[in-house]
């Protein structure tokens, strides 16, 4: 399949990847929540300044029953840090305020026994069934 634009498109896809391996990852946070998993990353640019990438990882099936997984990305910048906390916090505050029998109970079930959480993160073992092979 030849390029229209003469080769520019898989010279500015190769740039694009150079890019993105010049930013490096400082940080990483993994969420495990229900059916779907969150990967908060800290990266620095090539000038060392910070940045946050939040992605939701959700798996999806193909009408063929192939497994596929979805995801969301959001590229959080240092001069937003501050209002996209604010916000998140009072977004998280008029839930809790309006449906707070819903927070308590999604806490309840996660309450410590003798001081240590019974299930949590760290814990989580993901097992798929294509890892347990075929007989």
């Amino acid at each position: 399949m030849n390029d229209v634009n003469g080769g520019k498109a898989s010279e500015l896809s190769e740039q694009e990847n150079n890019q993105n391996n010049d930013r490096e990852e400082v940080y990483s946070k993994v969420v495990r929540a229900g059916n779907r998993t969150y990967f908060f990353d800290v990266k620095a640019t090539r000038k060392n300044d910070l940045y946050l990438t939040i992605t939701e990882s959700k798996k999806r099936f193909n009408k063929d029953g192939k497994f596929f997984f979805e995801k969301h990305k959001i590229f959080l910048y240092k001069e937003d840090f501050e209002k996209f906390a604010d916000g998140f916090e009072d977004a998280i505050g008029y839930i809790k305020e309006h449906l707070p029998d819903v927070i308590s109970s999604e806490q309840n079930e996660s309450t410590e026994i003798d001081g240590k959480n019974p299930v949590s993160g760290d814990d989580f073992v993901n097992v798929e069934f294509e890892d347990l092979g075929e007989k």
